[in-house]
C-alpha cells in the first residue's frame, strides 16, 4: 500500500467552503475505484483538491471485471468522463471509437486502467484496501456538539493490516455490484440459499465461455423478469444448440410472461425491442419452460439436486431436480460501513432520499430520470455524499453518464464553486442511454 502524503498532492485551486477549516489540509476520500470513483478523482485533481482513492479490489474496476464478457449498451462517448478525458489526453492514451460499444473488460483495460495510472491519480490510489467503516473522529452518531469540525475517520483493512485514514469530506462511490438480492421473493437471505453458493450464480455468467461446462446439458433455473434474466436465457438457449439436453426454466413473479417481452416492435429503442422479440419466439418454440407467476419461498438442497419451493396461483408448488440456478433479481447497497454516518436513505428504494421520487422504476425508465447533482445528493452529515449506482439504492435506472454528472456537481461544490455545482450539464439522447447491455450482441437496458 502506498503511503498518502498530503504535501504537494495537488496545486491549490479556489477556496473551499468546508466548515471544518481546521481540517482543510486533509484530503477528500473517494471510496471505490470504478468509473464514478475514478471520475471523482479526475475532477478533484482538475480542481487541485487533495484526495485519496480507496479500492477494495486488487485492480481498478474490479467489479466490472466480474462481468467483463458483457457489452455495455451505451457507446464509448457516454462512458468517458470529461475531466478524465482531459487527463488522459495529456498522456499517450489512444481514445477508442466513441461510437462503438465496449465490453466490461475493454472498459477497464482501455479506459479505467490508463486513467488510474496518470500522474495526477496514481500516487493517491490505494488498491486492495477494503473500507470497514466510516465515522466522525471520536464522535459517535448520537453526538452533535462540534460534529462538523471534526474530520471523518475511515477504518480499512489491507492484506490483514488495519489502517485508519482521516478526511475532510467523503464521496462513497462503492456501487451495489457484489451485493445481489436473493432469489427468495421476500428479499430475505435464508441460510438454505446461502448454503448453495456453489450452485447459484448471482448475475450473468459467461455461459458461452468460461462457464460453459457448468451449464451444458444441465437443468438450469433462471430467476427474474427483467432484461438481465432475458440475456441469461438467450445465452442458455445458444448453449442448448450445441448441448441439446440443456433444460431451461424461467421463474418469475410477473402475472404473465408477456409482460416481460416489453414493447417488442413498438419499443422506442429498437435493440431493446429485439430482445423481447427473441425471447418471445423462444418461449413459443418451447425451448424455455416458463413458470409464472411463482413466488419463491425457499431454495434447498436434496439428493436429486436443488428444490425450489414457492407459491403459484395461491397454491404451494415445488420445482425439483435442478442442477444450477441463475439469479437476476437486482442488487442492493451495502449500508453497513456508513452506519455511524448521519444519512437520509429512502426506506423502499434504499436510495438517497431526495432521489427516490426521481428514480422510482415504476415511473421512470433509464432514459427518463432527470439530471441531478449536489443539492439532491446532500446528506445530513455535512460533506458526506453517496454517488453513482449506490445513490440509486435498489432502483435499476442508473446511468453511468448520470454518475459523472453527479460527481462533477459534488466536486464543484466541495471546491467552493456553487455556480458550477448548480448547473446541469448532462446531455443524453431523447430515448436515454442504459448503462449495461448484458448480451454481447444485442444492446439493451439492464433492467
Amino acid at each position: 500500500m502506498k503511503n498518502f502524503n498530503i504535501q504537494g498532492c495537488c496545486t491549490p485551486f479556489g477556496q473551499t467552503i468546508l466548515a471544518n477549516d481546521q481540517n482543510k489540509h486533509l484530503p477528500i476520500a473517494v471510496i471505490g475505484a470504478g468509473p464514478v470513483g475514478l471520475a471523482a478523482a479526475a475532477h478533484l485533481a482538475e480542481r487541485g483538491q487533495p484526495f485519496l482513492l480507496l479500492e477494495a479490489g486488487e485492480k481498478v474496476g474490479a467489479n466490472i471485471l466480474t462481468w467483463g464478457h458483457i457489452r455495455l449498451f451505451s457507446p464509448w462517448g457516454y462512458n468517458i468522463d470529461k475531466a478524465a478525458r482531459g487527463l488522459l489526453h495529456k498522456t499517450s492514451w489512444e481514445q477508442p471509437n466513441l461510437e462503438e460499444l465496449p465490453t466490461g473488460k475493454e472498459m477497464v483495460e482501455e479506459y479505467l486502467e490508463p486513467l488510474s495510472n496518470v500522474s495526477e491519480i496514481y500516487p493517491y490510489l490505494h488498491l486492495d484496501t477494503k473500507v470497514l467503516s466510516i465515522a466522525k473522529k471520536d464522535t459517535d452518531k448520537m453526538k452533535t456538539e462540534n460534529r462538523e469540525k471534526v474530520p471523518f475517520i475511515i477504518h480499512t483493512e489491507s492484506n490483514g493490516h488495519y489502517k485508519v485514514f482521516e478526511a475532510k469530506a467523503v464521496i462513497d462511490a462503492t456501487g451495489t455490484w457484489g451485493n445481489p438480492n436473493p432469489a427468495a421473493s421476500s428479499g430475505v437471505w435464508l441460510k438454505e440459499e446461502k448454503a448453495l453458493y456453489n450452485q447459484i450464480f448471482y448475475g450473468i455468467p459467461d455461459t458461452l465461455g468460461t462457464e460453459k461446462e457448468r451449464y451444458a446439458n444441465k437443468r438450469v433455473a433462471v430467476v427474474g423478469g427483467g432484461h438481465s434474466a432475458i440475456n441469461s436465457l438467450l445465452d442458455l438457449t445458444k448453449l442448448q444448440e450445441t448441448f441439446p439436453e440443456t433444460d431451461i426454466l424461467w421463474i418469475m413473479r410477473r402475472k404473465n410472461v408477456e409482460d416481460a417481452y416489453g414493447g417488442e416492435e413498438r419499443d422506442a429503442l429498437e435493440a431493446r425491442g429485439t430482445l423481447g422479440i427473441r425471447i418471445h419466439k423462444l418461449v413459443d418454440e418451447q425451448k424455455i419452460k416458463v413458470v409464472t407467476p411463482f413466488s419463491i419461498q425457499q431454495i434447498k438442497k436434496s439428493d436429486n439436486g436443488i428444490i425450489i419451493c414457492g407459491n403459484q396461483l395461491g397454491k404451494e408448488s415445488t420445482l425439483g431436480n435442478i442442477d444450477e440456478v441463475i439469479v437476476n433479481a437486482g442488487s442492493r447497497p451495502d449500508l453497513d460501513m456508513i452506519r455511524e454516518i448521519r444519512t437520509s436513505i429512502e426506506t423502499s428504494t434504499e436510495s438517497v432520499d431526495q432521489l427516490a421520487p426521481l428514480i422510482d422504476p415504476n415511473l421512470h425508465s433509464c432514459g427518463t430520470v432527470r439530471p441531478h447533482g449536489e443539492k439532491e445528493l446532500r446528506q445530513p452529515e455535512k460533506d458526506f455524499y453517496i454517488v453513482g449506482a449506490k445513490s440509486y439504492g435498489r432502483a435499476p435506472t442508473f446511468l453511468m453518464a448520470t454518475g459523472y454528472e453527479q460527481i462533477r456537481s459534488v466536486v464543484a461544490y466541495l471546491s467552493g464553486d456553487k455556480t458550477a455545482a448548480e448547473k446541469v450539464e448532462l446531455d443524453l439522447p431523447e430515448t436515454g442511454v442504459c448503462s449495461v447491455n448484458i448480451n454481447s450482441k444485442t444492446p439493451c437496458c439492464d433492467h
